[in-house]
């Protein structure tokens, strides 16, 4: 272990033991740890491309990610929260080759050693509607205590777009939940973030507790898929509006997106030289601005029983330029359903299940079939077909603060090919640690 990963290592060890012994309700400390393994069986193929899953065996692809969350009250109504992180590692085929991605704690990056960055930096403020106050619960980026039960929240800083929009109680989090990155999120929003999956912006929203509404606008990478954020809001931004309705044991929220940004057309890849194909990821051709896209997502979530819930969604977006951000969906809908342990007296268990079909656009589409290649896909060719994922996980808590994941997926079309439909069974051990 060299020196960069040692020292990694102590920071957040150092802050996690502090958080052991803080206990103020003017402070929030938690801490996470997360490790990955995963490896897929081979399996046959008429050809590959550079951005292809890898066709042949692949074992001991294991990702890391480590997270201190604290949170400081500074005066009524405000609060303060701050998270170093340390991550590192690589998915399987670098996560190339499957538009639903298959570890959703790894990301587009070229050098797997961990390092420690700063994850988020968010400012809030409460403003109360009404004098009625409701309890809220030391939380994640959150602080016990009570809070205006009708309220304006202004969260303003660096952060993940996860943190307040498409939220899912069943699907959201692959550190506990699905792995796959289009049911941990609606595939088709590709929501503003850099390489790590996180923006600068801020997030306006009107809380009551029977519906929530929510408006942001955040930076957008310079190049796609890229650390480095765009910060000309006139030319290069993104703005999310959801609704939502929370009901007795279920919740329905309606999400609309529009991003402006550099990103080339897939029209007009197709119209100039074939240089054009393989420039999505380095952005040769996206020294000028123009390129935009528009999306719609639903999301519900349902409480059948106090053990079984479940949970469906669908998304949308035009698909005309190139994906910038999360991943090259243009469509998807999923289902899945979550069950606790009670039944076989293991209540700290949970076994998931969960489907989802997603498919692109035909400029997207056509792209692909005369060998362009976006951040994610590119097998040189393309006999178009939706890509299917069926995943299954079953996590265990050991001790306390323990949780250990078996986790499998089955993905049918890879990156939408059916010269590459496999299928491919993907197999993962999963550890996790929070307290």
């Amino acid at each position: 272990m060299n020196l960069k990963k040692i020292s990694g290592v102590l920071i957040i060890s150092i802050l996690a033991t502090y958080s052991l012994y803080a206990q103020t309700s003017d402070w929030s400390y938690h801490f996470q740890i997360t490790v990955i393994n995963q490896k897929h069986a081979g399996f046959k193929t008429a050809y590959s491309g550079s951005n292809s899953l890898a066709d042949s065996v692949e074992p001991g692809a294991t990702s890391v990610t480590a997270t201190v969350f604290l949170g400081r009250r500074l005066w009524k109504g405000a609060s303060l929260y701050f998270n170093p992180e340390l991550s590192g590692g690589k998915g399987l085929s670098y996560a190339l080759g499957v538009a639903g991605a298959l570890n959703g704690e790894t990301y587009r990056i070229g050098d797997p050693e961990p390092v420690v960055s700063v994850a988020r930096v968010i400012f809030r403020q409460v403003i109360p509607l009404g004098s009625k106050l409701v309890d809220q619960e030391d939380d994640l980026n959150q602080l016990a205590g009570k809070v205006p039960a009708r309220r304006i929240e202004i969260n303003a800083g660096k952060f993940s777009m996860n943190d307040f929009f498409d939220q899912n109680s069943y699907s959201q989090d692959p550190r506990t939940q699905f792995l796959n990155w289009s049911l941990m999120s609606n595939g088709a929003w590709d929501y503003p973030a850099n390489t790590k999956g996180y923006t600068m912006g801020i997030v306006v929203g009107m809380i009551t507790p029977k519906w929530e509404l929510r408006i942001s606008s955040e930076a957008v990478p310079k190049i796609a898929n890229h650390p480095n954020m765009e910060y000309k809001f006139g030319k290069a931004h993104s703005e999310t509006i959801e609704v939502a309705r929370n009901f007795i044991s279920s919740k329905l929220s309606l999400l609309v997106s529009y991003t402006a940004n550099r990103a080339p057309s897939y029209k007009d890849a197709m119209t100039f030289d074939t240089t054009l194909l393989n420039v999505i990821e380095g952005n040769a051709t996206g020294q000028k601005f123009g390129g935009h896209k528009a999306g719609i997502c639903l999301n519900y979530e349902q409480r059948i029983t106090d053990d079984l819930g479940g949970f469906a969604r669908a998304g949308w977006n035009d698909g005309k330029y190139a994906t910038w951000a999360f991943t090259e969906i243009d469509q998807t809908l999923q289902a899945g359903l979550s069950l606790k342990g009670n039944k076989w007296k293991r209540p700290g268990d949970v076994l998931g299940l969960a489907g989802v079909v997603n498919g692109i656009s035909t400029a997207h589409r056509n792209f692909l079939k005369a060998g362009g290649h976006g951040f994610i896909l590119g097998d040189g060719g393309l006999n178009y077909g939706h890509e299917a994922i069926i995943e299954c996980y079953y996590s265990a808590l050991l001790f306390k603060s323990l949780w250990l994941s078996g986790d499998y997926q089955f993905v049918h079309n890879p990156g939408y090919n059916k010269d590459r439909k496999g299928p491919v069974h993907v197999f993962a051990v999963r550890a996790h640690v929070a307290f």
